[in-house]
């Protein structure tokens, strides 16, 4: 299977159908599926946001503003599809809980569509795993014990080929002002790499 029609079959997908329908949102699937083969560069996060999910262009939000500085890259260089891979761990916003928060991403679209969207990016040279579920699938059960903060404090384990970060939420933000070694030594280190790679 080529990877148009990989993301076609994506894009078609329900399989969350009646799960989303119960959520305080009760919105539709929208899958939002954004990479190419060619890709260096893998973006593996957590799931779209309500933003995301009305748009269709993942990480369009302050989020995506966020993490586009961390990485250093402009708008452009970002959404460029030839170089960046943007593959969450689910494709679809998977909507609100009572409090308002996001849903964690279903485990049943990695399962599903995860090692096929692999297989297309043969190129990639590294990957920025954000977030404590996209850390679990990439690094193992490892990361689930120690949590994101301590996954983080180990980031040269992983690197160069993978870089871990915190979500870029601005939810987040008191967990970077805790931990100021995230923006003083992971960011200048990603953006380094990025920029050999890009």
């Amino acid at each position: 299977m080529d990877a148009d029609t990989l993301k076609s079959r994506i894009r078609a997908c329900r399989l969350c159908a009646g799960d989303f329908a119960a959520t305080r949102t009760a919105h539709t699937p929208r899958p939002v599926a954004w990479f190419r083969p060619g890709a260096r560069l893998l973006i593996a996060g957590q799931a779209p946001g309500m933003r995301v999910h009305e748009s269709g262009v993942p990480f369009d939000d302050r989020s995506g503003d966020r993490l586009r500085d961390w990485l250093g890259l402009s708008r452009d260089a970002f959404y460029d599809k030839d170089r960046v891979a943007i593959v969450p761990m689910a494709f679809c916003f998977p909507g609100y809980d009572a409090r308002g928060s996001d849903l964690p991403p279903p485990r049943r679209c990695a399962e599903t569509w995860r090692a096929a969207v692999m297989a297309q990016l043969p190129r990639l040279a590294t990957t920025v795993v954000i977030g404590g579920h996209a850390q679990r699938w990439h690094l193992g059960p490892q990361a689930a014990r120690t949590g994101v903060v301590e996954t983080l404090r180990n980031w040269r384990a992983h690197a160069p080929g993978t870089f871990v970060l915190p979500h870029p939420s601005w939810r987040n933000t008191t967990v970077l002002r805790r931990n100021p070694w995230i923006e003083t030594e992971i960011v200048p280190a990603l953006r380094q790499r990025v920029g050999e790679i890009l």
